[in-house]
C-alpha cells in the first residue's frame, strides 16, 4: 500500500512565523523536500500582504524555484484576484480555502458560511477552464472556538458543495486540534453515507492535545489515503494557545514506515531538513522524531 504526503510545511508552517523568512530560505526548503522524496509541496499562498506578510514574496519564490519532474507545487489562491496571480505564473495546481462554520467564514473570509461559495465558484470554473487541479480545505471540521463542536451532517454538506464545483479533493481540518479517533470515524462514516468516494477525502491535523497520530491512523483505516502534514511540526494554530502545530511529517513517515506502508520519503533526510530549518528559525523543532533522530544526524 502507498500514501500521500501533502506536505504543507513552506505555506501553512511558515505563514505563522512572526519573523520573516528570507526568500533564498524558502526556496532551499522546498529544494530539500524535495530531495528527501515528497512529492506533493504546497509552496506559498497568492493572499494579499498585507494579510499574511510572510507570503508577500510569493511571485520571486515562485519565479526562481528549480521545480523537481514528478513533483507538484500547489499554492493557495484565496479569491480571483489569487487566481490571476496564480495563472500569470503559470500554476498548475491550487488550492482554496473553506470554513466549515458559519463564524469562522465570516472571520476568515468575510462571508457567511453559505456566501462563501459565491467567492468559490468563480476560481474554481476559471481554474478548471484553465486545465488546473482544484483542492479545497475545510476548516474547523471537528469543533469551532467560538460555536464548539461541529456536527458532521454540516461539514459534509459544505464538503459536498465543493465537491460539486469541481474540486478534485476535499482536505478535513482539525483546524484546533480538538478531534478524537471517534470524532474522525463520525466525520468520514458521514460522507461516505453522502455517497462521497474516501479517495476525494484528505486529512489535515494539529496536535494540540496530541491526538494527530491516532487520529491519522483512525483515517487511514477507514480507506483515506492522503495525508496533510508540515516538516518538523512547523505551523500552529492562532485559535488555541495550547496548539502545538501541525502534524510532523517525520512523525508521520515514522508511523507509515512503521506500518509497511509506502510514502518514498526518506525519514532521516527529512529530520536533517527540519534540523536545518530549525536554525534557521532559531527554536527547536517540536517533532518528537526529529528530535529522537537529531542524536544520530
Amino acid at each position: 500500500m502507498r500514501v500521500t504526503i501533502y506536505e504543507v510545511g513552506p505555506r501553512d508552517g511558515l505563514q505563522n512565523e512572526s519573523t520573516v523568512v528570507p526568500v533564498d530560505v524558502k526556496r532551499e526548503f522546498i529544494g530539500r523536500l524535495a530531495a528527501a522524496g515528497l512529492t506533493t509541496i504546497e509552496t506559498t499562498s497568492f493572499v494579499h500582504p498585507k494579510w499574511v506578510p510572510q507570503l508577500a514574496d510569493a511571485e520571486e519564490l515562485l519565479d526562481s524555484l528549480s521545480r523537481v519532474p514528478g513533483v507538484s507545487y500547489p499554492v493557495l489562491v484565496p479569491n480571483e484576484r489569487g487566481l490571476d496571480r496564480a495563472l500569470e505564473r503559470g500554476v498548475r495546481d491550487i488550492a482554496i480555502f473553506a470554513s466549515a462554520t458559519d463564524t469562522f467564514a465570516r472571520a476568515n473570509l468575510n462571508r457567511t458560511l453559505e456566501s462563501q461559495f459565491e467567492m468559490f465558484e468563480p476560481v474554481v470554473a476559471r481554474a478548471l477552464d484553465h486545465g488546473m487541479k482544484v483542492r479545497a480545505y475545510v476548516s474547523m471540521c471537528f469543533a469551532d472556538p467560538w460555536e464548539g463542536p461541529v456536527a458532521p451532517a454540516q461539514v459534509v454538506e459544505v464538503g459536498r458543495h465543493l465537491l460539486d464545483l469541481g474540486c478534485y479533493e476535499l482536505s478535513l481540518g482539525d483546524t484546533i486540534g480538538v478531534g478524537t479517533p471517534a470524532h474522525v470515524t463520525a466525520l468520514l462514516e458521514a460522507f461516505q453515507d453522502a455517497r462521497t468516494d474516501v479517495a476525494q477525502l484528505a486529512v489535515h491535523f494539529h496536535d494540540t492535545y496530541g491526538q494527530a497520530l491516532a487520529n491519522t491512523l483512525t483515517a487511514l483505516r477507514m480507506g483515506v489515503t492522503t495525508f496533510d502534514s508540515s516538516a518538523g511540526g512547523i505551523g500552529g494554530c492562532p485559535f488555541a494557545k495550547s496548539a502545538t502545530g501541525n502534524l510532523a511529517t517525520e512523525d508521520l513517515v515514522w508511523m507509515l514506515d512503521g506500518l509497511g506502508i509506502e510514502t518514498g520519503v526518506d525519514v532521516c533526510e527529512l529530520a536533517s531538513t527540519s534540523l536545518w530549518l530549525a536554525g534557521k528559525l532559531g527554536r527547536p523543532s517540536p517533532s518528537r522524531v526529529v528530535q529522537a533522530l537529531a542524536k544520530e544526524l
